[in-house]
């Protein structure tokens, strides 16, 4: 190893340590009044409930302390590398206060963020200062050392050590270098403790365990819907069309059997007309199949699938794949229907002339991007189509986002994880 890179790794070092020093004191400065304060609001609020009161405030007590603990969820993530998932149970829409206070009241997650503001404001305020003190507190002591014990005539205590000339002010000194060893050392990893502790008290792998089962309970049931709709829908399109021509042709041949001796020339024309129905009953069940199942999908692939649908829209659409492999049938055939139903939506309501699609996979993610340059407004809500490609999307844990201000441009975007 060089001089340079030995050099460059002390000073990066050397940020580092600082910079943990920073954010614990940070931390240490806003974690203490704001646990505090939502510690107290939340016993004041939750203790005027049998009077009423705390019905109305309760909910809005609460949530703040979510936020609170949402936001220390987001530090040890970001600062830490501590990852701490919130496990909150949905609240009813549309709920009375006192259906919303009771809801909150009892789910376990919120009992342990009360329980975590007590620790919050001791240990966790403990260990998020510490990382400060050992770095800072040895600069006093050089400070000391310096001449500044002369502004003490009486003496002054610098940790277990008492200055009262130079020789024990050069002490003074000594101590603040070990304790800057012990920061060079420690500093980094106290951080690390204080977002450990947090994600001891506020974590809970019970409640992520229920929130998958609830998750995975409300994406099975979605996708037996869907499937029971999509049986309903092949079974009206069999009926209503290709059965339907396929009757006529038969009731067609039954007539021209009887006229080929009788009337020949009506018995030709009755076989063109069945043989132009036989033509788009065929055409329906190729719609049909295509519908569910593409064949360019099964035999091409996700990247030429999706070329395909854009070259049949009537807007001028741009196309990038970056896919290095295949991916699993059901999770390409997702997809796949996933972005048709988006590109339908666009071409129906967005009032755009251009759209860019964008399919590529990063991080074991199966990633699809739809963007237009119409009127925007787009909301994923009941009724939307947006709605059912959600829906589509979370039976394979996959998720559904959409950025779309009034005026445009409009850009969804769909995940679904891919090995």
């Amino acid at each position: 190893m060089t001089i340079d890179t030995k050099s460059g790794n002390r000073r990066t070092k050397g940020r580092g340590i600082g910079l943990a020093a920073v954010r614990g004191l940070a931390l240490a400065l806003v974690s203490l009044p704001g646990a505090v304060l939502c510690f107290c609001l939340s016993l004041v609020s939750i203790g005027l409930i049998p009077i009423g009161v705390g019905l109305v405030t309760t909910p809005h007590v609460l949530a703040g302390v979510r936020a609170f603990a949402n936001w220390r969820r987001v530090l040890a993530a970001e600062w830490g590398g501590v990852r701490i998932p919130p496990a909150y149970r949905p609240l009813p829409l549309s709920a009375n206060p006192w259906t919303r206070t009771f809801a909150l009241l009892r789910d376990p997650a919120t009992w342990r963020d009360l329980r975590w503001l007590p620790v919050d404001m001791t240990a966790g305020f403990v260990t998020a200062l510490l990382p400060a003190v050992l770095l800072f507190y040895p600069l006093e002591g050089f400070a000391i050392a310096a001449g500044l014990w002369r502004v003490f005539p009486d003496g002054y205590w610098y940790g277990f050590v008492p200055v009262t000339g130079q020789a024990s002010a050069l002490g003074a000194a000594a101590l603040g270098l070990v304790l800057l060893f012990f920061a060079h050392v420690f500093t980094p990893r106290l951080l690390a403790v204080h977002f450990r502790l947090t994600r001891a008290v506020l974590g809970s792998n019970q409640g992520e365990l229920a929130e998958r089962v609830r998750v995975l309970t409300e994406t099975r049931r979605d996708a037996v819907d869907a499937s029971a709709a999509e049986l309903r829908r092949i079974e009206r399109d069999l009926h209503d069309g290709a059965q339907a021509r396929l009757v006529a042709v038969g009731m067609d041949l039954g007539t021209i059997e009887a006229l080929l001796d009788k009337d020949p020339a009506q018995a030709k024309e009755l076989i063109a007309q069945a043989r132009k129905s036989s033509v788009e009953a065929l055409t329906e069940l190729r719609e049909l199949v295509r519908g569910i199942h593409p064949p360019v999908l099964a035999e091409r692939g996700l990247g030429d699938a999706v070329r395909a649908l854009a070259l049949r829209l009537p807007v001028a659409t741009e196309v990038s794949v970056d896919l290095p492999g295949r991916a699993e049938a059901p999770v390409e055939s997702a997809a796949y229907f996933a972005v048709s139903e988006v590109l339908t939506n666009a071409v129906k309501h967005s009032g755009a002339d251009r759209i860019w699609i964008d399919v590529h996979q990063a991080d074991g993610m199966l990633r699809a991007t739809v963007t237009d340059n119409g009127r925007g407004g787009a909301v994923i809500g009941a009724g939307s189509g947006l709605a059912g490609v959600e829906r589509r999307l979370g039976t394979f844990d996959g998720v559904l986002a959409v950025s779309s201000p009034a005026g445009g441009p409009t850009m969804v975007t769909m995940e679904i994880p891919c090995a």
